[in-house]
This record gives C-alpha cells, sequence and structure tokens, in this order.
C-alpha cells in the first residue's frame, strides 16, 4: 500500500515541479499505475478492511421480507420465523439496520409556539439562604420562586413568595399576569399540589385552580410525570437563574432578593435569544396582542377569612397573630391577604393593616391597638368598681340614743335617769 509521504511527494512532484508520470514512477521506483492513482485521488490513501461477512447474511433475504409483511415485528419473533439458532444480539442488530428500510417516513418535528398562546409556568428554589426577620432565615426549600416563560417571546417573569401554599401561589401567579398585562391561552404545569395534578390520563385540577383559570377564562394544563421536556423553556430558564442571576449577590430580606431579581430580568428581556435570532423584547408586543384580555374583576386570591374577633383582639394568618383594634371585640371582621399586607375589615372599615411577616411563630401588634386595650381595661375596671372622690363629704346617720333605750326596754323616768 502507498504511504501516505510517498502520496504527498507524487502531488508534489507532479503539480509544483511539473515532472510527468514516467518520470515520477522511475525517480520513486513506484508503478505508473500507482503514481497516476495518487495523481487523480482526492484524498490520502486509507486502509480499508474488508468485511469479513456474518452468519446472519444467509438469513438477510428471509428477514427483509418479514419485513415487508409487518415493519413493527420483533426481532426475537423474526428470529424464530426464520429458523436462527445462534445469539440473539448479532440478529438483533441486522434487524435495527434493516427496518428503517420497511417503516413509513418519520420526519423530526420541531416545536414551535404561535403567539400569545403558550406560557410554561414552575417553581424555582433558588440555592441561597434569606433572611425574613425576627432573627430568623429560609431554606432554599422554604421560599420558593414563581417563574413564567412565554413559548413565542420568552418573555421571563419570576417573584418570590412565601410558600408553596395556594394563597401565596396564586397571588404571586396573578401579580405575574397582571405586570404582563394580558393572560396566555394556554398556561403549563408540572404537578403542583395546589394546582393540580396528572390522573387516569387527564389534568385534574384543584378547585381553586379552577376557580381561578375560570375568572381568567384560559386553560391550564397538568404534565405527566416524568416528562420535563415538555417545559424545557421554563427549566432552561431556572438553571439560567442559577448562573447568571444568584453569584455574588446577597439579600437583606424577601423585598430586596425580589427588588434585585426584577431589575435583572428588565435587562435579561432585553438580550438576544438564539433560539429566535433576537430579544424578547422584540416579540413581546405580538404575543401580547394575541393573548386575552385581562378580567374586568380580579380574581379572588391570597388570604381570605371571617370570624368573630377574639377578646384578645388578635387574629392569626400563616401561624403568625396581628392585632386589631379591640372596639370590635365580638363583631364579624373580614381578614384579608396578599404578599405584602394584611388588612382586616368590619363593616366594610379597615380596623387593622400590617405588614406581611414572613417570619414565623410571631406577634405583629400596632401600638395604637395595645392603647385602645389599656383604655378599655381601665374604663370597664372603674365602671365595675367605681372610686369615690375625695372631696365628697361623708353622710353617716346618726340615731338618737332614746331610740337604743326604748328598744331595750329602758324607762329613764322624768329625771332622765335609769331606776
Amino acid at each position: 500500500m502507498l504511504s501516505v509521504e510517498d502520496w504527498a511527494e507524487i502531488r508534489r512532484l507532479h503539480k509544483t515541479e511539473g515532472l510527468p508520470i514516467k518520470l515520477i514512477a522511475r525517480t520513486l521506483g513506484i508503478s505508473r499505475n500507482t503514481v497516476r492513482a495518487a495523481v487523480a485521488s482526492d484524498g490520502p490513501p486509507k486502509y480499508v478492511r474488508r468485511p469479513a461477512g456474518s452468519a446472519v447474511d444467509a438469513f438477510e433475504d428471509a428477514i427483509r421480507a418479514q419485513l415487508a409483511a409487518v415493519p413493527t415485528m420483533p426481532a426475537t419473533v423474526i428470529a424464530e420465523r426464520v429458523g436462527w439458532t445462534r445469539g440473539i444480539t448479532v440478529f438483533k442488530e441486522r434487524v435495527r439496520e434493516l427496518r428503517p428500510a420497511y417503516l413509513p417516513p418519520d420526519p423530526a418535528g420541531r416545536t414551535s409556539y404561535d403567539a400569545g398562546d403558550i406560557a410554561q409556568c414552575d417553581l424555582w428554589f433558588p440555592p441561597t439562604t434569606i433572611p425574613v426577620g425576627y432573627g430568623q432565615t429560609r431554606t432554599p426549600l422554604q421560599l420558593p420562586v414563581l417563574t413564567m416563560v412565554l413559548g413565542y417571546s420568552r418573555w421571563l417573569s419570576a417573584i418570590l413568595i412565601p410558600s408553596r401554599r395556594a394563597e401565596d401561589l396564586f397571588a404571586g401567579w396573578w401579580n405575574l399576569i397582571a405586570a404582563l398585562g394580558a393572560v396566555p391561552r394556554t398556561l403549563v404545569w408540572d404537578g403542583e399540589g395546589a394546582v393540580g395534578r396528572w390522573r387516569a390520563g387527564r389534568t385534574e385540577l384543584t378547585r381553586d385552580c379552577q376557580a381561578f383559570r375560570g375568572v381568567l377564562g384560559t386553560k391550564v394544563i397538568v404534565l405527566k410525570g416524568g416528562e420535563p421536556e415538555h417545559k424545557g423553556i421554563v427549566e432552561r430558564s431556572h438553571d439560567y437563574l442559577e448562573r447568571s442571576f444568584l453569584p455574588g449577590r446577597s439579600f437583606t430580606g424577601p423585598g430586596d432578593f425580589n427588588h434585585q431579581l426584577q431589575k435583572w430580568l428588565d435587562v435579561v428581556n432585553t438580550r438576544r435569544r438564539r433560539a429566535l435570532g433576537c430579544a424578547p423584547t422584540d416579540r413581546i408586543g405580538a404575543d401580547l396582542a394575541a393573548m386575552l384580555t385581562l378580567p374586568p374583576v380580579a380574581p379572588e386570591v391570597g388570604w381570605r377569612n371571617s370570624t368573630r374577633l377574639a377578646r384578645d383582639h388578635y387574629v392569626r394568618l400563616d401561624s403568625n397573630d396581628y392585632s386589631v383594634h379591640p372596639a370590635v371585640i365580638g363583631r364579624r371582621i373580614e381578614v384579608i391577604a396578599d404578599l405584602d399586607r394584611v388588612v382586616v375589615f368590619c363593616d366594610g372599615k379597615t380596623v387593622a393593616e400590617h405588614e406581611r411577616a414572613w417570619a414565623w411563630h410571631q406577634t405583629i401588634t400596632d401600638p395604637e391597638h395595645r392603647e385602645a386595650a389599656n383604655q378599655l381595661q381601665h374604663n370597664r375596671i372603674s365602671a365595675l368598681r367605681p372610686n369615690r372622690e375625695h372631696d365628697d363629704p361623708l353622710c353617716v346617720e346618726q340615731r338618737s340614743l332614746t331610740d337604743y333605750d326604748t328598744a331595750l326596754g329602758i324607762d329613764l323616768g322624768d329625771g332622765g335617769f335609769a331606776s
């Protein structure tokens, strides 16, 4: 076999030096046919081993006949039909090579999204620790970030929420949709307990989710377990958040986290996406135009509870106690809370308003409520135990001594002395 070095020298002598084939063959001691082949070739010579053949070769025609009849027939069944009695591994490899020629064409699908059609939603648990006040901190699994990515424009939205409970999840979800200014026609979720699950081959939504999507007029899909590729866009955004947003950052609390996150998202949504060939800001207009409009009345999200105010004039919300003005003790009140505020109403009037505490097992008291409670207690004690003013004269009845003599049967006589 001609070496690569000789092949290169032949081509140099012929093309660069202009020597004829006969002279090159005589100079290098190589046959003229070898020189001609080297000059005509496009690449260096390679050793190709001649295939030794296989025992399956004698059965190839029979295998093809079986595949022509049933293209999906298993290799083990084909081996039985054609009388193959040797090892099954080499037989399966030959069937695997031949089968595509008998199957109908299967073009690869390309996932595409129409404007306004789909938004993928999920929870991201940032690997960081966030202080929540009162000397407490939260680990990654205790403070999730709700993320939403639009399929057409790849517009990314996210917000840190206090918990995975339905009250907080739907409040955060509505915040993202309201900030977007429109409602995607289909919202895709993984199996999240507050949203729903995949059961018996279909999506089964919770009551809270049915009420939420009913107000929005949209569709919610819960994916089958073990199919994360169906929401790969939002999964990749989580990886992007961990690699681009978190490194080098520290947070003083949930509010600071959301503030830094929103500033980062404002920049990220202007960056070019390789899959799109443009930035999300270039497509978001068409995306929003094709979505549903926001409902005229916002859905009821967050914490809502109606009860009678107890004598201690506190209400409990997510393990924390919040004070209420004691003037409405015993009356029915309505407690409404979102991610930031806790408000208490009585007959349509606000009787308490607090900043929502993300810490656990705390008692939050308004100084005005404490002062009012102290005053009411003082007034109640005064009403039950009235105190005499020191300036009032003390009036005590003084009886005549003769009344006592008469009561005892004593006769004093005319001289006034007892006899």
